[in-house]
């Protein structure tokens, strides 16, 4: 048996260049050219759809986790490009912040605590 290794996501939008613009500068800034935005190996695909709503009504099925080693940097990072915090707490395994893309899709960074 294989164990499958995910390569990409597509994420479907009723506004792709607006939610392009926003995972890169959030996300990627330093990413350039066309297609698929690539997350250090992991391939954002963001599509134009007419079968989904312009809100995600249940942002907390699927969530992006990002490990990070610096909290602190990237909630900054993110802070500047203008994300809307949904929780940033402490808990057993480490640091968590929870936030939303324009469309409402929730995304989290971790950094896990070293000894959890």
């Amino acid at each position: 048996m294989t164990t499958l290794k995910p390569g990409s996501m597509l994420l479907g939008t009723t506004r792709p260049a607006e939610l392009r613009a926003w995972y890169i500068k959030a996300l990627a800034p330093e990413f350039t050219g066309e297609g698929a935005i690539d997350l250090g190996g992991f391939l954002l695909v963001i599509d134009g759809r007419d079968d989904v709503e312009a809100k995600n009504n249940e942002p907390g099925r699927t969530i992006i986790n990002f490990h990070v080693d610096d909290f602190d940097a990237v909630e900054a990072q993110l802070n500047a490009a203008g994300v809307e915090w949904i929780s940033v707490a402490d808990r057993a395994k480490g640091r968590f912040g929870t936030f939303a893309d324009p469309d409402g899709n929730y995304l989290q960074i971790i950094e896990w605590k070293k000894d959890a």
